[in-house]
């Protein structure tokens, strides 16, 4: 059995038994690991409330046979505390975490994707990120899965801002209407050059805030991207949808 420690954000947790959990955790050398936390409910020494969501970790773990890990330790480096403040950076926190835990493999590594997170969440704990750079976000998270929707020429012949653009996410995203020939919905050209805008390198002053409307299109054609690729919607979508808070 191989011991090892690492770097961890922590993405779930599940309660096991009386006193166990179960962690899903990002490493930056291993990608993501399921780790069982024997007595992690009980031990104030071992863990010392250290297993929470969003919390990053210095982890020892030893690999077993079976095919969880076990944990046999974990340090706190940072807890993220400003991120917990209000329900919308917790919600949008959780969206990000289970995203990337979607498009993860077990055992993967996967360094960008946790340089990725680490910093959203940094950068939400202390500013506050709202739905554009949720959605600069997860444009960033599918193209380090493999996953870059083209959103700025048609995915099938590579024309350029098509007018009347339709949006494919079998497709790889918009298609002019030569090459959708009825596939996809219709997207106007503000919301995908929001899109677009959104997947290039951060430049200079902070970009002006589209209109709601605009903000709203996109976001339904980001989420119908993922929710197609995943096979399914994110649990933490849906709950922004309840609680009222823009994605």
């Amino acid at each position: 059995m191989e011991r090892f420690s690492s770097r961890a954000l922590v993405l779930s947790c599940v309660d096991y038994g009386e006193a166990d959990r179960i962690v899903a955790l990002l490493t930056d050398g291993r990608g993501r690991l399921s780790a069982f936390a024997r007595g992690a409910r009980k031990s104030r020494r071992r863990f010392a409330g250290a297993l929470e969501p969003f919390t990053l970790l210095k982890v020892q773990l030893v690999e077993t046979r079976a095919e969880l890990c076990r944990l046999e330790g974990a340090e706190v480096l940072e807890g993220f505390g400003g991120l917990r403040e209000d329900i919308g950076r917790v919600a949008r926190a959780s969206y990000a975490s289970e995203l990337v835990r979607e498009l993860v493999r077990e055992r993967e590594p996967q360094e960008e994707l946790f340089d990725l997170l680490l910093g959203f969440l940094l950068g939400l704990a202390s500013a506050g990120f709202g739905p554009q750079e949720m959605m600069r976000f997860e444009l960033s998270a599918l193209a380090a899965g493999g996953l870059m929707p083209r959103l700025d020429a048609c995915a099938r012949c590579g024309e350029e801002g098509p007018r009347d653009a339709l949006f494919d996410p079998e497709h790889g995203g918009l298609l002019c209407p030569r090459c959708a020939a009825g596939l996809g919905v219709r997207v106007s050209a503000e919301a995908s050059r929001l899109l677009a805008a959104l997947q290039r390198p951060v430049a200079g002053a902070a970009e002006a805030a589209p209109p709601g409307h605009v903000r709203a299109e996109a976001r339904a054609l980001l989420s119908r991207f993922v929710s197609h690729h995943l096979g399914r919607r994110l649990k933490s979508l849906e709950f922004m949808r309840q609680v009222g808070i823009e994605a």
